[in-house]
């Protein structure tokens, strides 16, 4: 079958979902494609993929898709385990606005959230010292301690807790949207991506209830 999501989404959730098929159908074969939340939009359009996991932010445009939540991934500021902004109990996102931020180009759908967060506190999108998408890059650029982004918390224990990751004490303004399945009403899913979203569910069910109490 055939999956597309972003990477944090792909090097966490899905990966997961993917290792507990294969250990039940170990014969079965994905192909993930990773991009961009507008990229693999027109991925799903075009057919390339059956199925999308990825964030809901704002609307989708075709009243023809389908999407059904399954958990709820706040963003948080990440810095990396050596950062020296660990080392303080409280901080503000003004704070921060001049650091070496590694962000996504504003313009995409998770730079427009971006910027709402930083609007909400009365700051403009800060000047970005990395402009990239690349989950890799932005990994170890982090990992010098000297490098700031704003990540989903999944990707800090999800499957397991995250070596170089670390949480910064401060609560964003803004609500993202949940993480869910999108795909479209009118198209028949095979019976491999049907196995897909069972899993999906079945893996989904522990970040539930982590998110509701």
């Amino acid at each position: 079958m055939r999956i597309g999501g972003t990477a944090p989404l792909v090097v966490s959730f899905v990966s997961t979902v993917v290792d507990r098929l294969h250990r039940r159908y170990p014969r079965m074969v994905f192909r993930v494609v990773t991009g961009s939340a507008d990229s693999l939009l027109r991925d799903l359009d075009d057919r390339n993929v059956d199925l999308l996991i990825l964030r809901k932010i704002g609307a989708f445009a075709d009243d023809q898709m389908s999407f059904e939540v399954l958990y709820d991934n706040p963003y948080f500021v990440a810095a990396g385990a050596t950062s020296p902004w660990l080392r303080r109990r409280r901080i503000d996102l003004a704070d921060l606005v001049d650091e070496l931020w590694v962000l996504p180009p504003a313009a995409s759908r998770l730079g427009s959230l971006v910027g709402e967060i930083f609007g909400a506190k009365g700051l403009t999108y800060p000047r970005a010292a990395v402009i990239a998408n690349g989950l890799e890059m932005t990994v170890n650029l982090l990992s010098t301690g000297r490098y700031l982004t704003i990540h989903p918390e999944s990707v800090l224990t999800f499957p397991a807790k995250h070596p170089f990751i670390r949480k910064l004490p401060i609560e964003l303004p803004i609500v993202s949207g949940p993480i869910g399945i999108l795909s479209f009403k009118n198209r028949a899913l095979n019976p491999a991506a049907q196995l897909f979203i069972e899993m999906a569910r079945e893996v989904a069910k522990p970040l539930a209830k982590r998110t509701k109490s």
